[in-house]
C-alpha cells in the first residue's frame, strides 16, 4: 500500500517559519505520509529548503523541468500525485489571487488545476488589520464556495507587534484538520483512485 500523499503549499507569511515543525509533526505520526512542499518566492525567506527532509518545489522548478512537449508539466504532476493539499500559511496576497482565479506561480497553478474531488485545506495568516479588512472575508468565502476547507486563524500577539486575529492556526490544529478531511468519519477509508488505505 502506498502512503498518503500530502502536498503542502506555503506563502509569504512569517508563519512559514513553522513549516519544518509541521513536516516533523506529520512524519511523527504512526503511519508516515509522503510529503512534498510548494514554496512561493517569499515563503523561502522564512526557512531554508535544503534543511527540510522532503522535496521542496519553487517557481523555478516549473520551467527548469520543461523544455519540450514530451516533458511533464510540474503543476499537473503535483496535482496528480497529491491525495490532499494544505496551504499553510495562506497570506493575503495569495488568498486574493486564488479567490480571483489568478495563477501566476507554481502554487496558484496547482490550485487552479486542482481536482475538486480531493480535499484542499487552507490556513489564512496575516496582520490583524489585513485580516479584518472587508475584502478578506469576501476572499475566504470565495474559497469555501469552491469547496475548499478553511482552518480558521487564531488571535494572539503577532510577530509585527499587533494583537488580534490573523495568526495561523497551531500546527496540532493543522494536523487534526488533515485527519478529519481524509477520514471524515471514524472507520472510513480515505477516497483514492485505487485500493490504497493509510492514515496520518
Amino acid at each position: 500500500m502506498e502512503p498518503l500523499h500530502i502536498l503542502i503549499g506555503c506563502t509569504g507569511s512569517v508563519a512559514s517559519v513553522k513549516i519544518p515543525i509541521l513536516i516533523n509533526s506529520l512524519q511523527d505520526t504512526e503511519t508516515k505520509p509522503e510529503i512534498k512542499v510548494i514554496a512561493t518566492e517569499h515563503a523561502q525567506h522564512f526557512f531554508k529548503k535544503q534543511e527540510l527532509t522532503v522535496p521542496v518545489f519553487t517557481d523555478a522548478d516549473e520551467w527548469e523541468t520543461w523544455s519540450s512537449l514530451q516533458d511533464p508539466v510540474l503543476h499537473i504532476e503535483l496535482r496528480r500525485w497529491a491525495d490532499v493539499m494544505l496551504i499553510a500559511p495562506l497570506d493575503a496576497n495569495s488568498l486574493a489571487k486564488i479567490a480571483n482565479g489568478i495563477c501566476d506561480n507554481l502554487l496558484t497553478c496547482v490550485v487552479r488545476a486542482w481536482d475538486t474531488q480531493r480535499p484542499l485545506l487552507f490556513a489564512p495568516a496575516m496582520n490583524t488589520f489585513m485580516y479584518e479588512h472587508p475584502i478578506t472575508a469576501t476572499h475566504v468565502d470565495a474559497l469555501k464556495r469552491f469547496g475548499y476547507l478553511e482552518i480558521p486563524c487564531i488571535s494572539k500577539k503577532l510577530a509585527c507587534g499587533d494583537t488580534g486575529y490573523g495568526a495561523m492556526a497551531e500546527v496540532s490544529t493543522l494536523v487534526s484538520a488533515l485527519q478529519k478531511a481524509i477520514f471524515p468519519k471514524p472507520g472510513n477509508s480515505r477516497p483514492t483512485d485505487s485500493s490504497q488505505s493509510c492514515g496520518l
